[in-house]
């Protein structure tokens, strides 16, 4: 495995759809690790989007789900793996066209794995 690094995601992690949407964790993580009282994100939640603006042709097209592609980092939680700022994601509409990956903000802890 190669070396991989990001900041890695917990519940606090402020995380938007392309268009402004709010991405959260549908469901949420039960036991797990948790850094300063949050619990980290892994693969194995579902995450939603609200409040996504975004139309096409004049009719709303909102992002409202987001998936993850959190594997190869070697780190997980669980057996599940954990979400770093750099892994690959896709919004998606309720019709699954994907829409654009989700904008990170502000994380702030560093993994590196070699």
């Amino acid at each position: 495995m190669s070396g991989t690094s990001g900041s890695l995601l917990d519940a606090g992690a402020v995380i938007g759809c392309p268009h402004g949407g709010r991405v959260t964790a549908a469901s949420s993580p039960s036991g797990g690790v948790r850094i300063a009282g949050a619990a980290v994100a892994t693969a194995a939640h579902r995450y939603v989007v609200t409040g996504c603006p975004h139309t096409v042709n004049g009719v709303p097209t909102p992002c409202v789900t987001v998936h993850w592609t959190a594997g190869g980092t070697g780190i997980t939680v669980d057996g599940a793996a954990v979400l770093l700022d750099t892994a690959a994601a896709e919004c998606f509409t309720a019709a699954f066209v994907p829409q654009g990956p989700p904008v990170v903000q502000a994380a702030q802890r560093k993994v590196t794995v070699r």
